[in-house]
């Protein structure tokens, strides 16, 4: 992990964005930094009676799961000019990412609606036994038949979905 200054920082995180416009991803992590080359659990144990005022700083890492893997150090007194020009750079980047298809999944959702909605009114069976018409008869009777099988695979998982969340809790 390289560490760099911020103005360094900020435009290498504008490179990396601008690489993996089209293909990629970028991880930034950000956490408070307390370690400070010594023992953290000891220096814990012996403020511990004493209230704590001391300042963390932030550690930004950002990489791309191969070679980018860079990191910046931002005191809390620089924090705010910092946040300025990452978060303006945040905003800029922000404009690759891909909308939503609402349309795709209303449709689907209206075809679900469809599908539950076939399979729980029944499936009515006319016309003769013999004869013209027997064909369809036969059709509707495998329709029913195919329908009961289905009902029966949706409430298994239905059971199986309550039983699930009944365990999780």
């Amino acid at each position: 992990m390289q560490l760099v200054d911020h103005d360094t920082f900020l435009r290498q995180l504008a490179a990396l964005f601008e690489s993996s416009k089209e293909k990629g991803s970028v991880w930034i992590t950000h956490k408070r930094l307390t370690h400070d080359g010594e023992d953290a659990a000891m220096a814990q144990a012996d403020s511990a009676g004493s209230s704590d005022t001391q300042e963390y700083p932030c550690i930004l890492k950002v990489t791309d799961g191969g070679k980018a893997n860079f990191s910046t150090k931002v005191v809390s007194s620089e924090l705010t000019k910092f946040y300025a020009a990452y978060g303006s750079l945040l905003k800029a980047a922000m404009t690759s990412l891909r909308k939503r298809d609402k349309k795709r999944e209303k449709g689907n959702a209206e075809q679900a609606t469809k599908r539950k909605k076939r399979m729980l009114e029944p499936v009515k069976i006319d016309g003769p036994k013999r004869g013209g018409g027997r064909r369809k008869r036969q059709r509707q009777i495998k329709a029913a038949v195919k329908q009961q099988e289905s009902q029966k695979k949706f409430k298994e998982r239905e059971e199986a979905k309550s039983k699930a969340q009944v365990v999780l809790p």
